[in-house]
């Protein structure tokens, strides 16, 4: 389980795409930031000010633009609100929490066989 929510952007929005997109589980939280276009070092101007312009881009093998400018979107909603804060609350990890429970009671994870012991009793 990944969580994510609207400040996540740039890597923390390539990062929960590619979580996705692979399999490895389900996002929790709110929709990301969608600013996943790059900027790179520009030249600084005579003032000492600077401008920067896009230089870099994401688009999916279709020829489509994806998570720029909407990001991505959770398995699972769950709003992370001030009063939730307020009150110590974590509605987003207590939802990850149940999801990553229920996973796991339906799929628990195979023990590995431990191997026997070699015979070494001839090695130097």
């Amino acid at each position: 389980v990944m969580m994510i929510n609207g400040w996540s952007g740039s890597g923390g929005d390539a990062f929960p795409y590619y979580f996705r997109k692979t399999g490895l589980g389900p996002l929790v939280g709110t929709r990301t930031l969608g600013g996943l276009i790059g900027i790179s070092g520009n030249p600084g101007l005579i003032d000492g000010g600077y401008i920067t312009a896009p230089g870099y881009a994401f688009w999916n093998s279709h020829g489509k633009w994806e998570i720029e400018g909407h990001g991505v979107d959770p398995d699972y909603e769950v709003e992370d609100l001030p009063a939730n804060i307020k009150d110590s609350q974590d509605p987003q990890l207590d939802k990850a929490i149940e999801v990553i429970t229920d996973q796991l009671d339906k799929n628990p994870p195979a023990e590995p066989k431990r191997p026997q012991y070699e015979d070494r009793s001839g090695a130097g």
